[in-house]
């Protein structure tokens, strides 16, 4: 074994966290205590708090979402006219059009929405990186957050199910 524990390989590792701007750290990090919550508002609250906690949730990660797009919103406005493209700014809006849908849907369906739209975004995030559009960097904190935000939401997506 390389010396990580199965937890830093899973979360990106120790060393490429190092690399991650620390403003952008602790925020993004910051940014999880929310889902962690809500998450834990669903399985714990009785009726009708814990839908309440759901409703957050799902608020929540809309607004997440919209966050999500707009970064590559502003990455394409950064790499200047050239990088403004259908391509790119229809990519960056998807997120946001994604969470008002699961808004909208049935909260068991919102939860699966926002879990696809949140593996959606990371893996586009992926192909931005590689592309050269985002910073490598970006990887290593989008791999955690993107990991804890779906179990989070899964978690409220089982507790549905256990209730029904």
């Amino acid at each position: 074994m390389s010396g990580k524990g199965a937890l830093g390989n899973a979360m990106g590792g120790k060393a490429a966290l190092a690399a991650v701007p620390r403003p952008a750290l602790v925020l993004g990090f910051a940014g999880l205590i929310p889902f962690l919550a809500s998450t834990l508002g669903v399985w714990i609250a009785g009726y009708p708090q814990s839908l309440a906690a759901l409703d957050i949730q799902l608020a929540y990660g809309a607004v997440i979402l919209s966050f999500m797009g707009a970064v590559h919103w502003g990455l394409a406005m950064a790499g200047g006219p050239k990088a403004m493209s259908f391509h790119r700014l229809g990519w960056s809006v998807a997120p946001a059009l994604a969470g008002w849908l699961a808004l909208l849907l049935n909260p068991i369906y919102g939860l699966l929405l926002m879990v696809a739209g949140f593996a959606g975004v990371y893996f586009g995030d992926l192909r931005s990186i590689a592309a050269g559009n985002a910073p490598a960097w970006y990887k290593a904190l989008r791999k955690p957050l993107t990991i804890i935000v779906i179990a989070s939401l899964a978690s409220s997506y089982g507790a549905l199910v256990v209730r029904l």
